[in-house]
């Protein structure tokens, strides 16, 4: 391997914030960054002007590298011309009524043009672009290089991570089934894509030639241990930090990541229309108990209306407690504190 990971990312330990679409926060960004590793922040949802903005916002908050995240379409998303959203909208009312707000009128799109977003990224040439949910195109990578951008692609199977490395990434995330939030998988469903950590990073590892990142199930210096045991080049922690009082969770949410034991989490199409893993609520039980899930990104827009009333109030019965397995291992509720200590897991 011609670098390692804090060559290739100009970073100094290579420990990466998970990249949290809805969750993420400048100040805990920065603070990843200013640490030595590599901040993340998740732009999904995020329009052209949004993106730039916040690009700017971390400039102005860190002279370190960090990377931004995008999603890429799977060519499954429902636009909404194509959704009748009345079945979804009966069976939501009594969450939106919980959060004191009507149904939101149905929007224009439901998503902005991965186009734009990806060009606003470019032009603001951040060190890294991390991408989930597929394979970037030649173009985009060479467009990413050109500009001095490092690719970050995300797999949760050996046939995907393949994909990802002919493709020219730098790096790859390999994610395990362990992990918080979204089944970011692509060339299967995420149920038949459910390899575990352990499971899946040796493999990784021996089928490609860029750097593997491990993530899911890291929380403390023993799992970053481990990942470096079974051959990965950095590791990728996201629950630990989401627990932390600079991300951008509730308080609600980062006390449910505290008290979470290891069989807390469930794998739900609840709350987006897409498998994640994440902390049973109220929100998660009434919508599984009704049986009607809108498709993807339908079902994300209409209940990203209560959620978001609901953090503002910060009731977590309503909110996506996003959280992996190895959750109720977070450390500290300090980004700083959290970092020392995975960092005492690196080897010497």
């Amino acid at each position: 391997m011609a670098e390692t990971l804090q060559q290739l990312l100009g970073i100094d330990a290579p420990i990466v914030l998970g990249p949290f679409g809805g969750l993420s926060s400048v100040e805990l960004t920065a603070t990843v960054s200013d640490q030595g590793g590599l901040g993340s922040y998740g732009l999904y949802g995020y329009d052209a002007d949004r993106i730039s903005d916040t690009i700017a916002a971390l400039r102005s908050a860190t002279a370190r590298p960090f990377a931004v995240n995008l999603w890429l379409p799977t060519g499954d998303e429902v636009t909404p011309g194509e959704v009748d959203l009345a079945p979804a909208r009966a069976a939501l009312a009594p969450l939106f009524e919980a959060a004191g707000i009507a149904p939101p009128a149905t929007p224009v799109e439901f998503l902005p043009d991965i186009a734009s977003q990806l060009t606003a990224v470019m032009d603001a040439a951040p060190a890294a672009l991390s991408l989930v949910y597929g394979v970037p195109d030649h173009r985009l990578v060479e467009a990413a290089h050109s500009r001095g951008i490092r690719i970050i692609g995300t797999a949760t199977t050996v046939a995907e991570a393949v994909a990802l490395d002919e493709s020219g990434v730098d790096a790859i995330v390999a994610t395990g089934a362990e992990a918080a939030g979204h089944r970011v998988s692509f060339l299967q469903p995420p149920e038949a894509s459910l390899v575990g950590t352990f499971a899946l990073v040796p493999q990784l590892v021996d089928a490609v030639d860029v750097p593997v990142i491990a993530a899911g199930g890291i929380a403390d210096r023993r799992g970053v241990a481990a990942a470096f045991a079974l051959g990965a080049s950095g590791v990728q922690v996201g629950s630990a930090f989401l627990r932390t009082r600079q991300s951008a969770a509730t308080d609600a949410h980062r006390q449910a990541i505290a008290e979470a034991a290891d069989t807390a989490t469930v794998l739900t199409r609840a709350l987006s229309g897409r498998l994640a893993r994440g902390i049973p609520n109220r929100a998660m039980r009434t919508i599984e108990t009704a049986g009607v899930i809108a498709p993807f990104p339908a079902q994300n827009w209409l209940t990203g209306a209560f959620r978001a009333a609901a953090a503002r109030r910060g009731d977590g019965d309503l909110v996506s407690l996003w959280a992996g397995q190895a959750a109720g291992l977070a450390p500290s509720d300090d980004a700083t504190e959290v970092f020392a200590e995975l960092a005492a897991g690196l080897p010497a």
